[in-house]
């Protein structure tokens, strides 16, 4: 019976994981990300949105300034770029584009919350970091702009 469930998971198609993978990171992100500003709000689960010009939320530049503390930048910059970060990344990896590279992106987030903000978080770190190195070593999967395009350019 064991061996029977064995073989069964080694069927599960990579495209399967790889889609799972990508939907839940890009929704962890996200709605961190949604937590940064006002203006733009999608559930990308519900598929709910308003829309408006997206601006940092009133109290985000003093968490990056009082909690996060992030050495070498300043707390506007770090509140910019990491809203930017949790916005772009999640919908390239959701697309599947770029997604290596996205992936790469969101692990330099992980780490740096991870080494510099929240130290004793390893157990929700590590979950995103282990989904993140998926990506980058197996890829997006068949279910990809990715693949799409790699196929598109193999066959000229």
């Amino acid at each position: 019976m064991m061996r029977q469930f064995i073989t069964l998971c080694t069927h599960l198609p990579n495209s399967l994981l790889a889609f799972v993978a990508r939907f839940s990171i890009a929704a962890v992100f996200w709605k961190s990300g949604q937590t940064k500003v006002q203006g733009l709000e999608i559930d990308i689960v519900s598929g709910n949105f308003a829309l408006g010009w997206p601006r940092l939320s009133d109290s985000v530049v003093d968490l990056f300034r009082d909690e996060y503390r992030l050495p070498l930048v300043p707390p506007e910059i770090a509140a910019t770029l990491a809203a930017f970060a949790e916005h772009l990344l999640p919908v390239l990896i959701l697309l599947g584009l770029a997604t290596r590279l996205s992936a790469l992106g969101l692990l330099g987030m992980t780490m740096t919350i991870q080494l510099l903000v929240y130290p004793d978080a390893y157990p929700t770190h590590g979950t995103w970091a282990a989904v993140l190195l998926y990506l980058m070593v197996h890829g997006p999967g068949k279910l990809s702009l990715d693949h799409w395009i790699s196929r598109r350019y193999q066959s000229n």
